[in-house]
């Protein structure tokens, strides 16, 4: 005779509610905390008497050359005359020896004319150049 092996019910813990659970205490926690509140550090600002405007050199220079070649240094337009940029920074080169120089040229800029302003440049030694271009876009 064969005896048949007797199996017991599993004793199982349901897991349905456990996210309810785990949720509730959350709350309760976040509820029930009290922080402690630091005062901080007390900062005394200083109070303004008289204001004065502090005079500053401005040590750049800009030459914007336009799409149509026109050359403009420091918002003043330069005629024919590119002699005139490089006499213009042989006397600020020696006021103030550091300088800079920064060439905004536009994308449809003649390079001729490009070229012409570094010749200018070298002749006035002014060798610290920043370069930057705009415009133009696709076509």
């Amino acid at each position: 005779m064969k005896l048949r092996a007797r199996t017991s019910p599993k004793n199982e813990i349901s897991t349905a509610s456990l996210p309810d659970i785990v949720f509730m205490l959350l709350i309760f926690f976040m509820v029930s905390t009290v922080f402690k509140e630091s005062s901080g550090i007390p900062v005394i600002l200083p109070q303004a008497k008289e204001i004065q405007k502090i005079e500053t050199k401005r040590l750049i220079r800009y030459i914007y050359v336009s799409g149509a070649g026109d050359v403009i240094l420091d918002d003043v337009p330069v005629t024919n005359q590119l002699e005139s940029v490089s006499a213009g920074f042989i006397e600020k080169r020696q006021k103030e020896p550091r300088i800079i120089v920064s060439m905004r040229a536009d994308k449809r800029a003649p390079m001729g004319t490009i070229l012409e302003v570094q010749q200018e440049l070298r002749k006035a030694n002014a060798l610290n150049l920043n370069y930057s271009t705009s415009g133009g876009g696709t076509q």
